[in-house]
């Protein structure tokens, strides 16, 4: 990961990968997780997604890991929430009673400090990583909790945009997860000409554990 490349990002507010309302995708297609309320969702790489707010406002617990400092503490001041906050390893831990955050590299964090979850919600995370982290990424995920998921993609021409965010096309989806997972695409979103100047379609994947034998 190009931990330089994310901070510099932040410090310099080129963020349009933030959206300024929760996503819609989440909203429509949150039931397929099928969860009580109470669950705890697992959002790797957060930045200061809204989403982690409207989740907390459904009646679910959050936990959530973000490189950039500035990005959650932003993310702290906008939903007004009192913190503790514990140095745990090479990570920061900010804990509230429905709201775990964690500042630092995702691969430091392990299954103990994560604990329990009932689901990944993956908002922005695989895509914006590149093809060669891509796969260590997803081993890490599986490892730290094999729940269902929930995918946003993008799929386009990578040779007429760098990215990020990249394209991850359904294949590479397959070659990370079906060992571990039933794959199913929810839901697709033609963005015509309004993604970086180019046609793209963003997609949603719901995955669904495989018993391990």
């Amino acid at each position: 990961m190009d931990y330089q490349f994310w901070h510099q990002r932040w410090q310099e507010n080129r963020i349009g990968f933030h959206l300024p309302q929760p996503n819609p995708l989440l909203l429509e297609n949150l039931s397929a997780l099928s969860l009580d309320k109470g669950a705890r969702i697992f959002m790797p790489l957060s930045g200061k997604s809204l989403d982690i707010g409207w989740l907390l406002a459904q009646g679910f617990r959050v936990v959530a890991i973000e490189l950039s400092q500035k990005a959650v503490d932003a993310l702290i001041l906008e939903l007004q929430l009192e913190f503790t906050q514990h140095q745990v390893g090479e990570l920061v831990h900010y804990q509230h009673d429905q709201l775990d955050l964690f500042v630092g590299d995702i691969f430091h964090l392990n299954k103990n400090l994560l604990g329990h979850v009932d689901a990944i919600y993956d908002r922005a995370a695989l895509v914006a990583l590149p093809e060669t982290t891509r796969k260590q990424y997803t081993a890490h995920l599986i490892e730290l909790a094999h729940v269902p998921q929930l995918i946003i993609s993008y799929e386009y021409d990578q040779d007429s945009y760098e990215g990020p965010p990249f394209s991850v096309t359904e294949a590479e989806i397959h070659q990370h997860y079906q060992h571990a997972y039933q794959i199913k695409l929810l839901e697709q979103v033609d963005l015509s000409d309004s993604f970086k100047g180019q046609n793209a379609m963003e997609k949603v994947w719901y995955l669904k554990p495989k018993l391990e034998k």
